[in-house]
C-alpha cells in the first residue's frame, strides 16, 4: 500500500495541530488590501492519492487567490504547448538566492529570469501566454486569463476561476518592484508588450479556488493522467524542487525532499511523485514569502511517512 493511502484523519488531525503551533512565526501579508483580511488561525489541507481516496482536515471552504503558486501551471501550460527549448529561452532553470521579486537578481543576470519560479520568470512567460490582449474580454474574463484557466479546469476537474476583487485590490497597490522588473525585462527585449505581460500576470495570480482544487491541479503532476506528457511533469517537478520556494528551496529539498510551491496569500502544493499530490493553505507567512504551518505541516508529513524523493 502507498504511504498516503495509508493515512488517516485521526493522524491528520495531530499533525494539523502540531504545526498549528507555528502559526505565531507567521504574518499575513498587508500590502495588498484583500490578502489582509486573511485570519492568520486559518488552516486547511486537502489531499489526493492515486488510488483515488482523498482526505481533507480544518478550513477548506475558505477561498483563496493561487497568488505565486500559478508559477508551476503556467509553467507547465506553456512547456505543453510551446516545448521545453522555446520555453528554456524565454527563462533559465537556475535557483536564485535573492527575494522572488528582486531586481538585484535580473541584474546580476543581465535581464534573463533566473527561473520561472520568481517574478522576474513569471512575468515573462505571462508575456507569452497564448491569447489576444490580456485587456479584450473573453466570456467575461480577460482571453489569455480565460483560455489558461479552462485549460486548468478541464484538465483537473476542478473550479477555479478569477477573482476580481482581489484582482482590484492588487492594482490597487501595484508592486513597484515588479513594475521595475518589467521595465528591465522590457528593454532586455524579453517582452513583447510590456503592459499585457504585467497586467496578464497579475491576472494569473488572482486565479482563485479551495485546497482541494489546488490538490487536484497538483494531480496533474503526481502520475500519469493521459493528459500531460512525461517529459514536462518531471521538469516542472524539478524546478519546483530546486526554486518552488525562493531562496529557501534548497534548505526545504534537504528538509522535506518533494516538489512544493508556495503563494503569498498562503497556498502550498507539495507532490509525492507516483502517489499523489497535498494542498494546504495558511495564510501567515515567514520573512522569505512561504507558509509557516503549511510547511511545518508538510514536514512532519514528509518525515513521519518517509516521503521523500531521495528516500
Amino acid at each position: 500500500m502507498k504511504k498516503l493511502d495509508r493515512l488517516t484523519t485521526i493522524e491528520l488531525s495531530a499533525w494539523v495541530q502540531k504545526a498549528k503551533t507555528k502559526a505565531e512565526h507567521g504574518k499575513v501579508i498587508d500590502r495588498i488590501s484583500q490578502l489582509a483580511l486573511a485570519d492568520p488561525g486559518w488552516f486547511a489541507v486537502h489531499i489526493c492519492c492515486k488510488s483515488g481516496k482523498t482526505i481533507s482536515f480544518g478550513d477548506t471552504a475558505c477561498v483563496f487567490p493561487l497568488m505565486s503558486v500559478i508559477k508551476t501551471f503556467s509553467l507547465l501550460y506553456l512547456l505543453e504547448h510551446f516545448g521545453a527549448e522555446t520555453v528554456f529561452g524565454w527563462v533559465g532553470v537556475e535557483p536564485s538566492d535573492k527575494p522572488f521579486n528582486s531586481l538585484e537578481q535580473l541584474l546580476a543576470d543581465r535581464g534573463h529570469p533566473r527561473n520561472p519560479m520568481i517574478n522576474s520568470g513569471a512575468i515573462t512567460l505571462s508575456d507569452k501566454l497564448p491569447g489576444k490582449d490580456a485587456s479584450d474580454t473573453y466570456g467575461g474574463l480577460r482571453q489569455r486569463t480565460f483560455l489558461f484557466c479552462q485549460w486548468l479546469n478541464q484538465l483537473a476537474g476542478c473550479q477555479l476561476r478569477l477573482d476580481e476583487v482581489m484582482l482590484a485590490s492588487v492594482r490597487l497597490t501595484r508592486s513597484t518592484a515588479n513594475e521595475a522588473i518589467a521595465n528591465y525585462l522590457a528593454e532586455a527585449g524579453h517582452l513583447e508588450n510590456l503592459e499585457t505581460a504585467l497586467d496578464t500576470y497579475e491576472q494569473i495570480c488572482c486565479i482563485s479556488g479551495r485546497v482541494e482544487d489546488l490538490a487536484l491541479l497538483g494531480k496533474l503532476l503526481a502520475f500519469d493522467n493521459g493528459c500531460i506528457s512525461l517529459q514536462n511533469r518531471r521538469i516542472v517537478n524539478a524546478v519546483m524542487l530546486t526554486c518552488g520556494l525562493y531562496e529557501a528551496s534548497a534548505q526545504f529539498a534537504v528538509r522535506i525532499g518533494l516538489p512544493m510551491k508556495s503563494g503569498i496569500a498562503g497556498g502550498l502544493v507539495a507532490i509525492v511523485p507516483g502517489e499523489g499530490a497535498i494542498a494546504c493553505y495558511s495564510p501567515g507567512l515567514d520573512n522569505i514569502g512561504n507558509p509557516v504551518v503549511a510547511i511545518a505541516f508538510i514536514e512532519a508529513l514528509a518525515q513521519e511517512l518517509q516521503l521523500s524523493v531521495f528516500a
